[in-house]
């Protein structure tokens, strides 16, 4: 059989006609979202607020991309669902991301950074650029609030992001059962906006590393915002002398972790799950009686008296006395509140950062923050920090641009698949650039909402 043309695509025919398909459709591009990213982009200033933070090592006789249009070009890719820095040799000539660099399309002078250009970025930041990158999401974060907001959940977590080579600092986590980085991200619980994050080796955080990073997000968050009371939340890996400590100096500010059963626990626990297991077991017999289906489980919320020799305050102990078909599960808190009901603490509070599992999936899946693949540490960091920019980018679009439409709550995958990922044709003439979007659209609307409250929104003044 007769090799066809490689440039050339070939299906079956069509009413008695061959069908084929090549690749000399000349300006055209598969993405329509750097367009919107940018747009985003200025009135946020997120790639003016990372570049400033980087210290330019580079002799400016042959630097050809200055430091923001680099850091915008890798975090449009990630948001734009492409994983790798390979992808930019591909599309540094796509026209749709040479507009979204601000850049007038096709032009020779055009060209966007290749793979080699961000590989040499990467390995050239130190770990004073890694620090105030990290300061500069928190900056932002910040910003993204009109005003002093009343109270706000810092919702701490850290997540697996698994290793197969030999990066620096990868280490065996017997938990995961895999080599990996342990990472530290950092939501706001209430809105799901990024903190800020922190690439970490693959073993278990110690609690003076825990209060460490947390007390550099506090003093940062605290010198804005003097009146605003803040929660930390996090699961048993925060539930340590150190956190405590260091939340308990400081007023307006309160814990709330889950917390490691032991054997005093568990005493104190018995006679509330007894009970809940009688009371379940009555409450299955009656659905038996009426025909319906048993109840999942029975649970109850109450208060022990405990506290560990080694915490510095006696703050509260709460549990969640539950009983499921599968058996007893005895879950505790411990927190600083005052307040709040066990059950509000529980139900209410604590269970809401279940939350914080989604937002980090949007981070992990969606935008690739794990592909942490470089041998260096640093240049490792930095691959984390473009995802948690693209993410940024995501969250304002959704919750900025998008909402109250049908995208407003949508995934970043959704957004990418729905909004971004549209043909263009792009035509460049002498005083203007034409985009010609495919006359059936879908999102036709959607987009031109979207556009209009992008144009008429004023760009965010430069960091100085």
């Amino acid at each position: 059989m007769a090799e066809g043309n490689e440039e050339q695509l070939r299906f079956h025919p069509i009413d008695g006609c061959t069908v084929r398909a090549d690749f000399d459709g000349g300006a055209m591009s598969s993405d329509f979202g750097p367009m919107l990213l940018r747009s985003v982009d200025r009135q946020i200033g997120l790639s003016d607020r990372l570049a400033a933070a980087i210290a330019d090592w580079r002799h400016p006789s042959y630097t050809d991309h200055d430091l923001r249009d680099l850091l915008a070009q890798r975090s449009f890719l990630h948001a734009c669902g492409y994983s790798d820095g390979n992808d930019a040799d591909a599309l540094s000539a796509d026209p749709v991301f040479q507009l979204g660099l601000g850049r007038y399309p096709l032009a020779e002078e055009s060209g966007l950074a290749s793979g080699s250009t961000f590989s040499r970025l990467e390995n050239g930041v130190s770990r004073k650029d890694v620090y105030r990158l990290a300061q500069a999401f928190v900056d932002q974060f910040i910003t993204s609030y009109a005003q002093a907001p009343e109270a706000i959940v810092l919702d701490l977590d850290h997540t697996v992001d698994p290793t197969h080579g030999q990066q620096a600092f990868s280490f065996y986590n017997h938990h995961y059962r895999t080599h990996c980085f342990l990472p530290l991200v950092i939501f706001e619980g209430q809105t799901g906006r990024l903190v800020t994050a922190v690439l970490r080796p693959g073993k278990t955080p110690t609690g003076a590393e825990n209060a460490s990073i947390l007390k550099r997000v506090l003093d940062h968050l605290r010198a804005a915002w003097p009146d605003t009371h803040i929660l930390v939340r996090g699961d048993g890996h925060f539930a340590n002398p150190e956190i405590m400590s260091l939340i308990a100096a400081r007023a307006n500010t309160d814990f709330l972790v889950g917390l490691t059963g032991n054997n005093r626990l568990n005493k104190q626990a018995r006679p509330y799950l007894d009970a809940a297991a009688d009371a379940y077991a009555a409450r299955c017999a009656e659905a038996r009686r009426m025909g319906v289906t048993p109840p999942q489980a029975t649970r109850s919320y109450h208060e022990l008296s405990y506290a560990a020799g080694s915490w510095p305050i006696a703050p509260r102990v709460i549990l969640k006395a539950e009983i499921m078909t599968a058996g007893r599960n005895p879950r505790f808190v411990v927190t600083s509140l005052q307040d709040p009901s066990p059950e509000q603490l529980y139900a209410d509070l604590y269970t809401a950062r279940g939350q914080d599992e989604n937002f980090i999936k949007h981070l992990k899946n969606d935008l690739f923050a794990e592909r942490t693949s470089d041998h260096s540490f640093l240049a490792n960091h930095l691959r984390l920090f473009y995802a948690c920019a693209a993410y940024v980018l995501h969250h304002a679009l959704r919750t900025q641009v998008l909402a109250h439409t049908e995208l407003a709550r949508a995934e970043p995958g959704t957004v990418i698949v729905r909004l971004f990922k549209l043909a263009v044709r792009v035509v460049p003439k002498k005083r203007r650039v034409d985009l010609h979007l495919p006359t059936s659209c879908p999102v036709k609307d959607l987009l031109h909402r979207a556009s209009e409250v992008l144009y008429r929104i004023k760009p965010t003044p430069q960091p100085a």
